[in-house]
């Protein structure tokens, strides 16, 4: 199992609007980034995925799983991106803010820090771990 950090800005698409989609799940689209989508292409069935609202709150506020790998993303007109597909595994007791994780050493090799615009980016282990307590998640 792989990590991952996935971006949505909450008023396109939440977390809240994620948990209501059930297990049936949903898309995740619109990638037009060849590092993002190379990096979600990577993504296999049970990964995990950080979600982080980005512009509004800026912080990673819940968990997601990969259900259906890489396919060619349906709102892209030319084939060339794709989208996967993950459904909601739970909220963060306390979200876990870009300035925490700026302010913390052991996370400051993220490219959540060093990458800032990109939209879909491997997590370690170490940092998961890390994150995870930050949030109050066991």
């Amino acid at each position: 199992m792989r990590y991952w950090l996935l971006k949505s800005e909450p008023n396109v698409w939440s977390i809240h609007q994620q948990k209501k989609e059930g297990k049936k799940g949903s898309i995740w689209d619109g990638v037009r980034n060849y590092q993002a989508a190379s990096n979600l292409k990577k993504m296999e069935v049970g990964d995990f995925c950080f979600f982080y609202h980005s512009n509004i709150g800026k912080e990673i506020v819940g968990i997601v799983e990969v259900i259906k790998k890489a396919f060619v993303d349906p709102t892209d007109k030319n084939k060339k991106f794709v989208a996967i597909k993950v459904k909601f595994k739970k909220a963060l007791k306390k979200p876990v803010s870009l300035e925490n994780i700026k302010n913390s050493k052991d996370l400051s090799h993220l490219a959540l820090v060093k990458q800032s615009r990109l939209s879909v980016m491997p997590i370690d282990t170490k940092s998961w771990k890390i994150i995870l307590k930050m949030g109050n998640i066991d």
